[in-house]
């Protein structure tokens, strides 16, 4: 947060999505308790916003349906409050706070839903009314996927699962002016569930994440805001040397369950996001 607590909150807890949230202060390297949310979720967004509240949206509660609620934490004062509902129940989506102070919310899975859908909507929060706009749709749908402000106030989306349940390696990029997206140059390799970080030079880093078969990877690339579309090279992501220890920033484990075939879609996706948390806070 502003003030450089970490706050922590939701995810699954023995497979059921919980509504705690933690505070950890770096100064005292001490855990605390705060406020829980008004409704367990896991697989959400949290962000803070140019006010120093966190933004919470979205989320699967493990029990009926993926989620259009969002809440707002206050660090003043430790609770939370219910603002406007999203225009969609989402869940494995993310969320990126622009130039602006709007939020951009994109993609995600509403596998609860009666159409049970990978989603290419997206919509953008308004932290002065507390609203939510529609925006542009991507491409087509992802999720699982990642999304990088870039310093030229466009926001770079990569990787992610497409309606198939497949793995992509296409990116796209989001223009903030014209609410529009386009289709970018393609990852080295499909992945996701991976991290993708803004570099001090502009770069993104792009690191990790899981293959088809739900198995960890180690490979790693940078894209390069640069190089334009018209510039007739395929350089725009390069490959950089793999890590040879395992990936400490993985979150999720990949387990049996995850890979188990599914002659039905939805029972293979239900699967795939049962996946645990490997550290319980």
């Amino acid at each position: 947060m502003l003030d450089g607590r970490v706050l922590i909150v939701g995810g699954y807890y023995e497979g059921i999505a919980t509504a705690q949230a933690e505070l950890y202060d770096p100064k005292t390297n001490v855990w605390t308790l705060t406020g829980s949310m008004n409704y367990a979720r896991a697989e959400h967004t949290a962000s803070i916003l140019p006010n120093g509240k966190v933004l919470v949206a979205g989320g699967d509660n493990s029990t009926t349906e993926s989620m259009d609620s969002a809440e707002l934490y206050d660090p003043l004062t430790g609770n939370w409050s219910i603002t406007g509902k999203m225009h969609n129940t989402r869940m494995c989506h993310t969320a990126t706070v622009l130039l602006n102070g709007k939020v951009l919310v994109n993609g995600g899975d509403d596998y609860y839903s009666t159409s049970g859908l990978t989603l290419a909507t997206a919509e953008l929060y308004d932290p002065l009314t507390g609203n939510w706009s529609k925006t542009g749709d991507m491409s087509f749908g992802r999720e699982r996927h990642d999304s990088s402000l870039l310093i030229n106030g466009l926001v770079l989306v990569t990787g992610g699962m497409n309606p198939d349940d497949h793995e992509t390696e296409i990116a796209q990029l989001y223009n903030t002016t014209t609410g529009t997206w386009a289709i970018t140059y393609y990852m080295l390799n499909n992945r996701h569930y991976h991290t993708a970080s803004v570099l001090s030079n502009g770069k993104v880093l792009v690191v990790g994440g899981l293959d088809e078969y739900d198995e960890t990877i180690n490979s790693t690339e940078l894209y390069d805001p640069t190089i334009s579309d018209d510039s007739n090279t395929s350089k725009t992501f390069v490959t950089i040397e793999q890590h040879k220890a395992p990936m400490s920033s993985m979150a999720y484990n990949s387990s049996k369950e995850a890979v188990i075939s599914s002659d039905e879609k939805k029972n293979q996706k239900k699967l795939r996001k049962r996946i645990i948390p490997i550290k319980k806070h």
